[in-house]
């Protein structure tokens, strides 16, 4: 009787040491399991199919952070060719403004108004000159905030009887907003000034 109860007991043992090594042991596979469903589900969930003229294409979604100076540098460079970009037409001048002044805050408004009050714009539709700008490059400061940047830039005035090349120098500093469609890039331009635009050559045609 007495040696049935040992026995009874030292199976009990095994069975108790087998049963904590199998809870251990799970225990870190469990871990791991949950660990690559979670790296799973993330990667997945990065994943978009984009579907354009039949075709399924996949993009991949990224934090801002990312994207931030490529994001701005194309805002500075959407404003400009807004601000810049003028045919003679009264309405396509006023619908690329308004467009720009969406993208910057009062300092270009005010750039705006003094060149209408000098009669720039009235010039451009009586003259029927066009402008057209390129965009040389855009450098930022992405290490204090707001981003201070200075675009540099080539104006192409384009008249009756000859063609103007200006270079164009300005300046500003980048602050967050939030993004909508008509400021796809969630920045505002603030204290924007031109430090330079003068004639670099002029041609006849």
């Amino acid at each position: 009787m007495f040696k049935k109860m040992q026995n009874i007991d030292t199976a009990f043992r095994y069975v108790r040491s087998f049963t904590l090594v199998v809870v251990t042991g799970s225990l870190p596979l469990c871990g791991f399991t949950l660990y690559k469903s979670y790296q799973w589900v993330a990667g997945a969930q990065s994943k978009v199919f984009i579907l354009a003229n039949g075709k399924v294409l996949e993009a991949y979604a990224a934090d801002r952070k990312d994207n931030l100076p490529v994001e701005a540098r194309d805002h500075v460079k959407t404003f400009h060719q807004y601000f810049f970009s003028l045919d003679p037409d009264e309405k396509v001048i006023q619908t690329n403004i308004n467009k720009a002044l969406y993208l910057a805050d009062a300092s270009a408004k005010r750039n705006y108004d003094n060149l209408k009050e000098k009669g720039f714009y009235a010039e451009i539709i009586s003259g029927n000159i066009s402008h057209q700008i390129t965009i040389d490059s855009v450098r930022l400061d992405m290490n204090q905030y707001p981003y201070a940047f200075r675009c540099y830039a080539t104006q192409s005035i384009t008249r009756t009887t000859s063609q103007v090349f200006r270079s164009l120098l300005t300046e500003g500093y980048l602050r967050n907003v939030s993004r909508s469609d008509n400021n796809p890039h969630a920045f505002v331009i603030q204290r924007w000034t031109i430090l330079e635009n003068q004639d670099l050559k002029s041609q006849s045609r």
